[in-house]
């Protein structure tokens, strides 16, 4: 495994003399792992990360803490901090098969029970992200993945199963499946499946909402093998 120090020198852009906020640090250390500047068994040396940032340890240590929460880091006793390993084969299939049990039975109660103000709140999600990343790298699609995640959890939270929507929280998907791959326009391929699953949504349609958001879990998955391999490639 390589240290820090030696792995950031001259990839990282020294932050702002200023109260830098824990935000700051945890979007440009997330960023060097999503583009894979930083590889997996990378070990994160905070001190190292206080030089090249030019910062104080808190803010260091609280977005590690963030990191480790999101599995992008993990924390070994008394050696501190390393970046994760990227999703398996397995891990990925796996991550799909319970994404493709719980995700269109969520739409389709979703179409069931949300009122008028929840399908407001749905259709406002899906018109909140219009863009088109313009290349491919973690802080051109970084709003995509904002609003990706959020439009899933949305989705989750109208079904009325709050157990279902803290487990599907817990597995930080779509920012595990961002950083196996983005680009090839995926994101406005992405966009369209949304807009399927709002529709029948919003016309009370259980069933095309059941349908909408397998196809689109489907589409993910299709869309992102092809690059599985290629990514986990040693």
């Amino acid at each position: 495994m390589t240290d820090a120090h030696a792995g950031l020198a001259g990839q990282l852009t020294r932050l702002p003399q200023r109260q830098v906020l824990s935000d700051d640090v945890y979007e440009t250390v997330k960023g060097l792992i999503m583009d894979s500047v930083v590889e997996p068994g990378t070990r994160l040396n905070i001190d190292a990360l206080t030089r090249e940032l030019g910062i104080s340890q808190t803010p260091i240590r609280e977005s590690l803490a963030r990191l480790e929460s999101d599995g992008l880091v993990i924390k070994e006793p008394l050696r501190g901090y390393r970046v994760s390993s990227r999703l398996t084969r397995e891990e990925f299939e796996d991550l799909f098969e319970y994404r493709l049990h719980i995700e269109p039975w969520a739409a389709g109660r979703a179409a069931e029970r949300a009122g008028a103000e929840d399908l407001a709140r749905l259709k406002s999600e899906m018109l909140s992200y219009t863009d088109v990343p313009d290349r491919p790298s973690y802080e051109s699609y970084r709003a995509m993945a904002a609003h990706d995640q959020r439009f899933h959890d949305l989705v989750l939270e109208l079904s009325g199963n709050e157990t279902a929507r803290l487990s599907f929280q817990r597995t930080h998907c779509h920012l595990h499946l961002f950083r196996l791959y983005y680009g090839g326009g995926i994101a406005t391929k992405a966009l369209r499946e949304h807009k399927a699953v709002v529709t029948a949504v919003r016309k009370g349609e259980p069933e095309d909402a059941i349908a909408a958001m397998r196809s689109h879990i489907e589409a993910s998955r299709e869309r992102l093998r092809p690059m599985f391999d290629a990514a986990n490639k040693d």
